[in-house]
């Protein structure tokens, strides 16, 4: 039904002379004028919002505006908001780190001191509800044109097995030629490997020990004393570490391919640390073996944490050596090897095999690790699947398992051309992974090409998606206002209220334990149609209300009572309820993680509904890798689809 502004509304508009002399003057501004109030009468209608839902700008106090890069939700029901130095390069040179933890129930605001620059770090739910941060930035870009100094990374060798070595940020290493490079970093070079070997004579008589030395080996960025192309080096070369005495100076140097004055990539950080989310702090445990930036943090099957890709502590793409992350011991060991760009969208799927949607937020290039497919841990192969439409578009996509995670089914929406590239789509793609050769097929279109679009996971089984923009980072205003559902029983999108903020590079979205959908960040690089000037990283939060929040009230929702907090060894929990009779379904929803609009941690689980006079009984699956280990948001939803306010319970 199409909504009509009263008699009175109309008067108000178009009535009068002082609006039709307007009109007569400046007929466009009048028009517009006149459209955007009717727009706002529209969308406040009771019947509007109860078919399409509804926005509302939060108010946040000034002292607690950041650049949101990071938006995860805790069991706490407090949303922790991480900026880092939040790609501002002056907080980053005078290390100025924000975090800020939101309460959306009390809409109140706290500031958590950030021991590092977790600007671009990757994060991952942990089986006992903290927060596991990992990685960050260790320097900014300098851009084509902009390097003055010739740089790169340097391998420094250390031949002693008897002791390692540290090198301080400062020390300078010579070439054979005199020119002269200095660290960006502490660097600490570990002893060689002593190896001992034993043979034996045909005789049988023993041969004296052997012994084979490997020289240890780690990475350090350095830059060139002077400025200018004297410093260009584009062949290898072995060069003398400064400073160094006696059996050092002979045991340790360093070896370099190529230091030019080309783009100088961000640079990553190997520190991780914990988030607790009663004590509202940052614990610190021990650091990765790889510096990374832009990495892709997923929890497995038994909680620990794999870590993938990132660019390292010279700026390059971490070529393929990932890391797993324990939370009993609070360590990393060695993961399997394989390559992915940064950001890879990887999911846990049933049988503990991870699913690489294609979906990634940038760097790598455009021909090696871009093919969807799926990676078995154990055995380390990987099994690619070729077929969606615009595969050369998957960049800055999104993506997501569908509800309910049991029928295993995934979906990718949108993305866009490699680095900047001008192209973008509205395709969509989707994979049934219980079918007998799972192959992708195309899905229906968003209303154009898109990148960055969120994905949200409803309790009611359909995905909400809103923002994004055309081209890459909004350029030429190319920020989308418009949100969508889509229906997993119909395969189509219908039309959601739109957004008034928009949302592009470096924004959230993420499902709020009352059933609401937060938006928060977005860092255009322009800021008007021209693209001639600078763009300013959006501070505002937008909050969705669905419609099933709409009509009836909040006494209209299904009421979950008094329940335990974890399931019992079968999987069941019973939790006392005067609404038994009409609740239709339940479901089990992990909290978000997400930055980039990319979000492994989402996951919506069917669980079995038991029905009697004042209680419900539900029951999740056994099988952790459908269920990973941690904290939930449990939902109960009514015949008309409206959910009730989550309980948290946690999964062993």
């Amino acid at each position: 039904m199409a909504y009509r502004p009263s008699k009175k509304l109309k008067k108000t508009l178009l009535g009068g002379g002082a609006v039709v002399l307007l009109a007569g003057l400046n007929a466009p501004a009048a028009l517009s004028f006149a459209q955007a109030k009717y727009h706002a009468y529209k969308i406040s209608q009771p019947g509007y919002k109860a078919r399409y839902g509804s926005w509302q700008q939060l108010d946040v106090p000034g002292g607690y505006r950041l650049n949101a890069i990071h938006a995860a939700l805790l069991h706490t029901g407090k949303v922790l908001l991480i900026a880092g130095s939040g790609n501002n390069q002056k907080k980053f040179d005078a290390g100025t780190f924000d975090t800020v933890l939101w309460d959306p129930v009390r809409n109140t605001y706290k500031k958590i001191p950030t021991p590092e620059d977790f600007f671009c770090a990757g994060h991952s739910q942990l089986p006992d509800g903290r927060l596991l941060v990992a990685g960050g930035t260790a320097r900014y870009e300098v851009l084509d044109g902009e390097v003055k100094r010739a740089g790169g990374g340097m391998r420094v060798k250390n031949e002693s097995p008897d002791k390692a070595v540290t090198l301080k940020k400062g020390t300078v290493f010579r070439s054979p030629t005199g020119v002269e490079y200095v660290s960006k970093f502490d660097v600490t070079v570990p002893k060689a490997k002593r190896e001992f070997k034993i043979s034996y004579f045909t005789s049988g008589q023993m041969k004296p020990w052997e012994t084979k030395v490997t020289a240890a080996e780690v990475r350090v960025f350095v830059e060139a004393r002077k400025e200018g192309p004297k410093a260009l080096t584009t062949e290898a070369a072995q060069y003398k570490v400064l400073g160094l005495k006696g059996k050092d100076a002979a045991n340790v140097y360093g070896i370099a391919q190529r230091l030019t004055t080309e783009k100088q990539d961000f640079q990553g950080i190997k520190a991780a640390y914990e988030f607790d989310p009663k004590a509202e702090k940052y614990v610190p445990v021990a650091p990765m073996k790889d510096a990374r930036w832009y990495p892709t943090l997923v929890t497995l099957q038994d909680g620990r944490v794999l870590a993938v890709s990132g660019l390292n502590d010279v700026g390059d793409v971490v070529p393929g050596d990932n890391e797993i992350y324990d939370p009993k011991t609070k360590k990393w060991t060695k993961g399997p090897f394989r390559y992915f760009p940064t950001y890879p969208a990887l999911f846990l799927t049933q049988g503990g095999k991870l699913f690489y949607t294609g979906s990634n937020a940038g760097y790598g290039p455009a021909e090696k690790g871009r093919v969807p497919g799926l990676w078995d841990l154990k055995k380390n192969t990987f099994q690619e699947i070729r077929g969606i439409t615009d595969p050369d578009q998957l960049e800055t996509s999104a993506s997501l398992l569908l509800p309910p995670a049991q029928d295993q089914k995934l979906m990718v929406l949108g993305g866009g051309g490699v680095g900047e590239s001008e192209l973008s789509t509205a395709r969509t793609a989707l994979i049934d992974l219980k079918a007998p050769r799972p192959a992708f097929r195309t899905g229906p279109s968003l209303p154009q090409g898109t990148r960055y679009l969120s994905s949200v996971l409803l309790p009611d089984d359909t995905v909400f998606t809103t923002g994004g923009s055309a081209k890459y980072r909004g350029r030429s205003a190319s920020d989308i206002l418009k949100a969508q559902f889509y229906e997993p029983r119909t395969d189509s999108f219908r039309e959601a209220a739109e957004p008034t903020v928009g949302r592009n590079y470096h924004s959230e979205a993420l499902l709020l334990p009352d059933g609401r959908v937060a938006t928060f960040g977005s860092d255009p690089l322009f800021g008007d149609k021209d693209n001639t000037k600078l763009g300013t990283f959006e501070q505002r939060v937008e909050i969705f209300t669905p419609p099933y929040l709409h009509g009836g009230g909040a006494e209209a929702r299904p009421v979950l009572g008094e329940g335990p907090e974890e399931f019992d060894q079968n999987g069941r929990a019973t939790f006392r309820t005067k609404d038994a009779a009409r609740i239709t379904k339940a479901r089990l929803i992990r909290p978000s993680a997400v930055t980039h609009t990319t979000d492994v941690e989402q996951r919506s689980v069917e669980l079995g509904l038991v029905k009697s006079g004042d209680a419900v009984t539900v029951a999740a699956p056994l099988d952790r890798t459908l269920v990973p280990p941690g904290w939930y948001m449990l939902f109960v939803v009514d015949k008309d689809g409206r959910p009730s306010v989550a309980k948290w319970v946690r999964v062993d």
